[in-house]
């Protein structure tokens, strides 16, 4: 089973719609109702969105604001993914491993109307349903941990050590290591890797162009290219 992250690996949600202008729409929209103080530190200025999501959800956990908050972002997710860019070589690799028979799932903390969203639009759905594990609605839109990762795997009975992570960023990678799946990391740039190295990950990868060059040619193993 491979379980993809969706914003980067599969595409860049927030190509044109940009993250920044996002995160600082929500920090604006915070302090219009007098909420100031709520997002401090780097979090403002921080070129996601969510980081604003997950400040205001530690600080008001349960509440009414965070459930308005989330719906907010998933509107903001949802105009991100009409224009939104695809990954160079996700669709034909997501395609290739469905023709195989590989099982795909995304697991995400993007809001899963987005993710079906951007799918719909590719004509990926049917790669991927009904495995798609994202953000939850309500006051608690925010889990921990591999908790998503360990709901893909029981929903379809996989074994851990028989999956493959492919994911952009360290939460992705710890939650790899604390379910137990190999990880597989993508990168766009270096910027990008450095993190993922120095925090363990021994696959990190520029371009999905060589595991769809090895899918395509019949070497066994996802993570064939990258041993």
């Amino acid at each position: 089973m491979v379980l993809w992250d969706f914003d980067g690996p599969i595409c860049r949600l927030f190509a044109r719609h940009t993250a920044e202008r996002v995160a600082t729409e929500l920090v604006d929209w915070l302090e219009s109702r007098g909420l100031h103080g709520l997002v401090t530190g780097g979090e403002p200025g921080s070129p996601d969105p969510r980081t604003v999501l997950r400040a205001v959800d530690r600080r008001r956990p349960g509440s009414d604001l965070v459930a308005e908050l989330e719906e907010r972002l998933t509107q903001e997710e949802l105009r991100a993914a009409v224009s939104a860019m695809p990954t160079a070589y996700a669709d034909p690799l997501i395609r290739t491993w469905t023709a195989v028979g590989a099982r795909l799932a995304v697991t995400t903390d993007n809001s899963p109307r987005a993710v079906r969203a951007y799918l719909g639009s590719r004509g990926l759905t049917g790669c991927f349903e009904p495995r798609v594990y994202g953000r939850a609605t309500g006051p608690r839109p925010l889990g921990t941990g591999p908790h998503r990762l360990e709901r893909a795997l029981g929903d379809t009975g996989s074994a851990p050590a028989a999956a493959l992570v492919i994911g952009g960023s360290v939460s992705d990678l710890a939650a790899a290591a604390d379910a137990g799946v190999p990880f597989l990391g993508y990168a766009r740039n270096e910027r990008e890797a450095e993190p993922l190295r120095s925090a363990g990950a021994v696959c990190v990868a520029g371009s999905l162009e060589p595991v769809l060059r090895v899918l395509r040619d019949g070497r066994s193993g996802p993570t064939a290219p990258f041993a």
